[in-house]
């Protein structure tokens, strides 16, 4: 998955939650809440990759 899809889920994901959807349970709250916070997770995973090859670029 690529740094701005990660990103596009993890607002997709905060959209919903944000929406006072009261069809949503509280399990399905969870699910969708650690959906973003694996999307976040990754999208920081691939941004420190980024720095570090920018970082010996430089060296």
């Amino acid at each position: 998955m690529k740094y701005e899809e990660c990103i596009k889920k993890a607002n997709e994901v905060l959209e919903k939650l944000n929406q006072n959807n009261e069809e949503l349970s509280l399990d399905e709250c969870v699910k969708i809440y650690k959906e973003g916070l694996k999307s976040i997770k990754t999208a920081r995973e691939i941004l420190q990759n980024a720095k570090l090859e920018v970082e010996n670029i430089d060296e």
